[in-house]
């Protein structure tokens, strides 16, 4: 997982509540379990005006031109603004897949979906929780300025605008040293491979009999 520090990117507003993840990307592209090739497909009922299937060549379909994702002020976006409860509907972890694939680093909205906001520490998004008083701020001048950007520095845990106002956000020690750092679960459990190596040799050594099981850490 790539580690996040510090971010600073072009924003897009998404303005409105209790997105669920069957929008952020719908049920018929679950089919797939790789974790790639989902940005294509983010938002599909919304940024396509037909229905979209697993295997449709999407640079054909048409684009949905209302959508925010396809006007051209907001082309290469890397931070959503988004209003409450983000993420709610099921559990799919590809809703921060989608995301990531797509080229989302953050969200800043002012409620997440618990399970939803989790996933997304897990895959390396940060959602990020600010007041709906200053997420409203942040819309209006999404919405007034072309171009606008914010600045995310992880460590001091601050969103800095344009005109240089900071809004501190909090996040959890553990979710934030793995974002420092790039682990996700795999690669902390990795860290701890002298153990279990240590562990599997004492298993073996009192169990011989299951050497054909053994390995599964080289």
């Amino acid at each position: 997982m790539e580690a996040f520090t510090t971010h600073e990117g072009l924003v897009a507003p998404l303005d409105r509540e209790n997105v669920d993840t069957d929008l952020i990307i719908p049920k018929q592209f679950l089919k797939s379990i790789k974790r790639t090739g989902f940005g294509p497909n983010l938002f599909d009922e919304l940024r396509y005006l037909d229905h979209g299937e697993p295997g449709m060549d999407n640079s054909k379909r048409p684009l949905n031109p209302d959508f925010v994702l396809n006007q051209p002020r907001y082309q290469g976006a890397s931070i959503l603004l988004a209003r409450k409860n983000f993420g709610c509907g099921s559990s799919r972890e590809h809703a921060p897949w989608a995301l990531t694939q797509y080229g989302f680093k953050a969200i800043i909205a002012p409620s997440y979906a618990d399970i939803f906001f989790n996933n997304s520490f897990k895959n390396g998004l940060l959602p990020i929780v600010l007041s709906e008083l200053e997420v409203s701020r942040l819309f209006d001048e999404v919405k007034g300025f072309a171009g606008y950007k914010l600045r995310i520095d992880l460590e001091r845990q601050v969103v800095i605008a344009a005109d240089g106002r900071e809004m501190p956000f909090q996040i959890d020690g553990f979710r934030k040293h793995c974002l420092l750092n790039g682990f996700d679960d795999i690669s902390l459990t990795l860290q701890k491979s002298d153990k279990i190596r240590a562990f599997e040799a004492e298993r073996l050594a009192r169990h011989p009999w299951l050497e054909g099981n053994a390995g599964l850490v080289k």
